[in-house]
């Protein structure tokens, strides 16, 4: 049995957001089954800006089986996904729109039944439709379907439709919370209350695997090539081996994390008030707390009580 308080303790302390470029697209397809697949080939290989070209994930789905207040175009099954790329990195809009070219075409052009639309309205943007378009080798064209300008490729499943224009905007990535628990059960269910309290704030994504991170890491390593590492003092089963310098407290076994990006700073504190409102009386969660750098990797500060800092 349990022997953690009711409701576990929320650090006074903040998650340090840094800015990004990302795009906004909807993926539609005949149903849930084929859209998951979609998504799921579009979405990979996007866990973390460290080693992966952009973070992704999804929003939220809409139309028919999802938030039916959102209408898709063509009336049928579909999801909002997000692409980020860090504001810091070299060349990010070519990044960003590498990105989205090679995620598309390869990912959702491929899928059986799928098609791709636009949600950021924006002026700079890319001229995607008309790049992806190219593998109809002539046989494209243009055409106006479901009220929108796209592009239309024969395939040889039938037709793939996309928006000709994609934009992007300024987002925010970083977001994170902590959960420390009495055993790898309780934290990692903490944390799934918490996946599903965020899908339910409109705007944002948890772009690790179930939305979870397991591996929580540090800026730095013992080895010069290594620009990241596992966060060490925050691993419990060191705690022993490092003595003063492990700051995992008695009885924690476990800590689980959500890293949340999204379109803005107000957006992303947003939903790490409704993950905490979400978790925070969660079983065998003894406390809740963030990652942050001391305002070296971003000036985006999300507390996590942010009535002690009005």
């Amino acid at each position: 049995m349990s022997t953690s308080p009711t409701r576990a303790v929320v650090d006074d302390t903040y998650a340090e957001g840094f800015r990004s470029i990302y795009a906004e697209i909807l993926i539609t397809a005949r149903d849930r089954t084929w859209l998951d697949h979609a998504i799921q080939a579009a979405t990979g290989h996007a866990s973390s800006s460290i080693f992966c070209e952009c973070e992704a994930g999804v929003d939220r789905y809409v139309g028919p089986g999802g938030d039916e207040k959102f209408a898709t175009p063509d009336g049928r099954p579909g999801a909002i996904v997000q692409f980020h790329v860090p504001r810091f990195k070299k060349d990010r809009e070519k990044l960003l729109e590498k990105v989205l070219l090679h995620r598309i075409s390869q990912n959702i052009l491929t899928c059986p039944t799928a098609a791709c639309f636009n949600l950021l309205d924006t002026d700079p943007y890319f001229k995607l439709g008309r790049k992806i378009a190219l593998f109809g080798d002539g046989h494209q064209f243009r055409a106006e379907r479901h009220g929108r300008k796209v592009w239309v490729i024969p395939i040889m499943g039938g037709e793939f439709v996309l928006d000709r224009r994609f934009g992007f905007a300024d987002g925010i990535m970083g977001g994170n919370l902590w959960f420390f628990a009495e055993s790898v059960d309780a934290s990692l269910a903490a944390a799934e209350r918490g996946v599903a309290a965020l899908a339910r704030v409109p705007g944002t994504i948890a772009p690790f695997p179930g939305g979870i991170a397991a591996s929580g890491s540090k800026a730095g390593s013992a080895y010069s090539f290594m620009f990241a590492s596992t966060n060490h003092p925050f691993c419990p089963t060191l705690r022993e081996t490092l003595g003063e310098q492990s700051q995992v407290p008695p009885g924690t076994e476990s800590i689980m994390e959500i890293i949340i990006n999204g379109r803005d700073l107000a957006t992303v504190s947003a939903a790490t008030q409704a993950i905490i409102a979400a978790t925070v009386d969660s079983p065998g969660l003894t406390k809740i707390s963030a990652g942050n750098y001391g305002g070296r990797l971003g000036k985006s500060f999300i507390y996590l009580r942010p009535e002690l800092h009005s």
